[in-house]
């Protein structure tokens, strides 16, 4: 069971958060849902549908931000449920390891992950899910791909912020290299 946490004390206002990112790199998830067969072969992979900040349709991984006294278990648990819902019942093992890391940096080019609002640093993960997954809050749509279609450039051209490099690596982690 998840750590409960104080969510009014463990999140910061829009304005400390805001000074925060100024000064401070931030602690990201960045989540590439898959489902798996008996076997523990991939048999898809899932990608969201969203309007970026540009009011363009793009896809995304899951991420998301790590509270304050949070552990990442409960982070990967939070953000899978907020983005695919509460039925996703992802599997998570005992000790998750990541399979990157990724530095995100307000300014564009430093590397191949951006984000206009702050320097992040991200621990990307594969994250099996086995229950009914639907988008959530803002997101319009859920695809399940193979992970031949996941390799495709024209989608991979429509993942933004560097999360198409993430693909790329999770694809390779999983023995599908691009």
């Amino acid at each position: 069971m998840p750590l409960e946490l104080d969510r009014d004390s463990a999140w910061l206002s829009r304005e400390d958060l805001d000074q925060a990112r100024e000064k401070l790199p931030i602690l990201y998830v960045d989540l590439v849902p898959v489902r798996v067969d008996e076997r523990g072969t991939v048999t898809g992979i899932g990608l969201l549908l969203r309007v970026n900040e540009d009011g363009r349709i793009t896809r995304e991984l899951v991420s998301g931000r790590v509270l304050h006294h949070e552990r990442l278990r409960d982070a990967i648990l939070r953000h899978v449920e907020k983005d695919l819902g509460p039925m996703a019942l992802p599997r998570i093992p005992l000790s998750p390891q990541p399979f990157t890391v990724a530095e995100y940096f307000p300014t564009p080019g430093v590397t191949p992950f951006h984000d206009p609002r702050q320097h992040a640093v991200s621990l990307a993960y594969v994250v099996p899910v086995a229950g009914d997954c639907a988008p959530q809050q803002d997101a319009l749509d859920l695809a399940w791909l193979t992970p031949d279609e996941a390799r495709d450039p024209a989608l991979l051209a429509d993942l933004d912020r560097g999360h198409d490099v993430l693909l790329r690596q999770a694809l390779a982690h999983l023995g599908h290299p691009v």
